[in-house]
């Protein structure tokens, strides 16, 4: 294993605990995600890793080194960790090659910029080397800080929400292209976002954090299709719960009627079921004995719509294709493609 983190913990301001026994390990060559909103501890992790905060608890290995626990901590620039900002920290004064052969203290002085030049080249910034960062994009010094931080050859790169200062188009792009690169390369990363679309699109596996903790670990098609937890069922995109107490089976009466669960469970319940895992008909003499709603609300999106449904008083939300048309006031019925998935209860 790479990187191995095990129960850290970290408090400042009267002892609240900002990260709170968080444990995850990094393989080799993988992309790892933590993924979580504002506050929840994501960065102060990330910065724990790199050795810019100390630790209260726990420990961090990297290739089965110690580098950090209460009684050590090796310095961030001894750790063999690239690091890429969110403002990328560019040094202004310096061209897009010095800042990249900047931290190669490791090569004899004459060597540093010819290698330099080659990672710029690898970043796709080859002709802009000469560039200071004032004249380059949001784009193009998102990559000479990822030269920068890849120049050393880390095991392990950090980012910290490296794409955020980014367009939405330009954003999509970037991260395409850094993911190749990492991938290409080699390298292990640890990548610190907010956004779903770009923790599920990027990352190899995904933590998700919640108020200082992981809530749930594994592979993007994991922690979205079969989200654990009623935070990560929700933080993860749009869903629909439900609540109901249940005999030892594994279906569910709902507001829509009655569901199938993915395994069997046994008394009360919360249970989720995304969007696109209902469908919606038209209410007719077909559908006697089915539950029935009334659209209240659409959102068409080219490629797909989006329907608000009302059942028995409780909105449900639905996506379909655009070929499935309804209009608001329509009388429909809900029907599920997938089982809904049980929820763990958190207290």
């Amino acid at each position: 294993m790479l990187l191995e983190v095990k129960n850290i913990e970290k408090s400042f301001e009267k002892d609240v605990p900002v990260v709170r026994s968080t444990s995850f390990e990094v393989k080799e060559n993988e992309i790892f995600a933590l993924l979580g909103p504002s506050g929840c501890g994501k960065t102060t992790t990330l910065r724990l890793i790199s050795g810019f905060e100390k630790l209260d608890k726990g420990e961090v290995y990297l290739e089965g080194k110690l580098l950090s626990s209460e009684s050590t901590h090796a310095a961030p620039q001894k750790r063999g960790i690239g690091f890429v900002f969110q403002d990328y920290a560019l040094f202004p004064h310096m061209s897009a090659l010095d800042n990249v052969a900047f931290g190669l203290t490791n090569l004899p002085r004459f060597k540093r910029k010819v290698f330099a030049e080659e990672v710029l080249c690898r970043t796709g910034m080859g002709d802009h080397k000469h560039k200071s960062p004032a004249e380059l994009s949001g784009g193009q010094q998102q990559r000479v800080a990822l030269a920068r931080a890849i120049a050393p050859e880390p095991k392990l790169v950090l980012l910290d929400e490296p794409f955020s200062n980014l367009d939405a188009m330009l954003r999509d792009s970037t991260r395409k292209e850094v993911r190749a690169i990492l991938k290409k390369a080699g390298m292990s990363a640890v990548l610190v976002t907010h956004d779903q679309e770009e923790a599920l699109s990027f990352a190899d596996r995904i933590a998700v954090m919640n108020d200082g903790q992981i809530e749930q670990i594994g592979t993007p098609e994991e922690v979205y299709y079969k989200p654990r937890t009623k935070f990560v069922a929700q933080f993860l995109g749009r869903t629909n719960l439900f609540e109901a107490n249940v005999e030892d089976s594994d279906m569910i009466f709902t507001q829509i009627g009655c569901l199938k669960l993915n395994c069997r469970a046994k008394g009360r319940i919360t249970c989720s079921i995304r969007p696109e895992h209902l469908t919606i008909e038209k209410a007719n003499g077909q559908t006697l004995g089915c539950t029935r709603g009334v659209v209240v609300a659409r959102e068409f999106k080219g490629h797909d719509i989006t329907y608000h449904v009302e059942c028995n008083g409780e909105r449900f939300i639905v996506h379909t294709d655009n070929r499935i048309l309804f209009e608001k006031n329509d009388e429909v019925v809900l029907r599920a493609l997938e089982p809904a998935v049980v929820l763990e209860r958190v207290n």
